[in-house]
């Protein structure tokens, strides 16, 4: 068998995601296919590239080899490809591709910049791993990534990239079935919880570790069930587990949302973009130094109004979220003030 692109980009994102499982997930492939494509790879090398561990897959010595090597091939590819697209897209009219994990604030952003950039071709990438969304950034896939970092896991930032912190840290609060014994109270222990099956999926990034951080401190050691949120919703309504969620999380009849004490579990909402992405999007340019990697402006007029939108877009939900806008009053936020024109 001959390595393609394909196979050193599947034996990238084993290494990135740390797992088969996250790593297919993130290329839209079974698991299954992708430990068959990972078996054929090792054969025709002759060696294994990954140990397989109880906790995942760690590169060998052959395997940190090959990926020197396969990294800048792959990240050469995807410029080339990204370049092609871009050439032969100029004349079809400016467009903005914009990434991003899940958040209530999407569709008043979109809204926003529909209305600030008529006639420009607005997309949306939706991932549950902001490092995949980085890494699209970084390789011209997309122009703009709206994620989220998880308290005490850092995202593995591309160099290059500029950087807007929307919210330094956004308390993370808890979904609940209605009839639950906490869901009356106005905020929740984390000691309330300890009998409960906790759901997380183990797939967003940084997630499953600071949860595991936040209960090892706390001393609970709960069940804990692996898989995505929206089964997660079906099992929390009839009382088969709780979960965390973002505090703009709307409740519904059989569920509520509520903060947990000392507001534990926290993460910071960034805007990254590629210097000159939204000169694409038939947006002014950066007049100055992108501020790579910091928190500053950065990304010149064009940016600011990006942020400015997605900045509006997060108030209005977290506004409309009750629970979340009584958290904000009784924290004094700044978010319930509106920036000055």
């Amino acid at each position: 068998m001959e390595l393609e692109v394909r196979h050193l980009r599947a034996l990238c994102a084993i290494a990135d995601a740390g797992s088969l499982h996250k790593a297919a997930r993130q290329l839209g492939m079974s698991q299954p296919s992708l430990t068959t494509q990972l078996r054929r790879i090792e054969n025709s090398l002759g060696a294994e590239l990954f140990s397989r561990e109880r906790t995942g897959c760690r590169p060998t010595l052959l395997g940190h080899s090959v990926l020197s090597r396969a990294r800048p091939l792959v990240a050469g590819m995807a410029a080339l490809v990204s370049e092609a697209r871009a050439a032969a897209d100029r004349s079809a009219g400016p467009r903005l591709r914009i990434g991003s994990t899940a958040s209530r604030a999407l569709a008043g952003w979109l809204r926003r910049l529909r209305e600030r950039l008529p006639g420009t071709d607005i997309s949306l990438q939706m991932d549950v791993s902001a490092n995949a969304l980085l890494r699209q950034v970084a390789a011209g896939g997309l122009d703009v990534a709206f994620v989220h970092e998880v308290e005490g896991c850092p995202l593995r930032v591309p160099p290059g990239l500029d950087r807007r912190v929307l919210v330094e840290r956004e308390p993370q609060f808890i979904s609940l079935a209605r009839d639950h014994p906490a869901a009356g109270r106005q905020i929740v222990e984390l000691a309330d919880l300890a009998g409960d099956r906790w759901m997380i999926d183990p797939t967003v990034d940084g997630e499953w570790d600071g949860l595991r951080r936040v209960l090892g401190e706390a001393g609970l050691n709960p069940p804990v069930l692996h898989g995505d949120y929206l089964t997660a919703a079906s099992l929390i309504a009839v009382g088969e587990a709780i979960a965390p969620c973002q505090p703009t999380s709307v409740p519904r009849e059989d569920m509520v949302v509520r903060p947990l004490r000392d507001d534990p579990l926290g993460v910071r909402l960034l805007l990254f973009s590629r210097p000159g992405a939204y000169e694409g999007a038939g947006i002014a340019g950066p007049d100055t130094d992108s501020d790579r990697g910091g928190d500053g402006p950065g990304d010149g007029p064009g940016g600011a109004e990006v942020y400015t939108d997605l900045e509006a877009a997060y108030r209005e939900a977290a506004l409309q979220a009750v629970v979340y806008r009584q958290w904000l009053m009784r924290n004094k936020s700044p978010l319930l003030h509106a920036p000055a024109a």
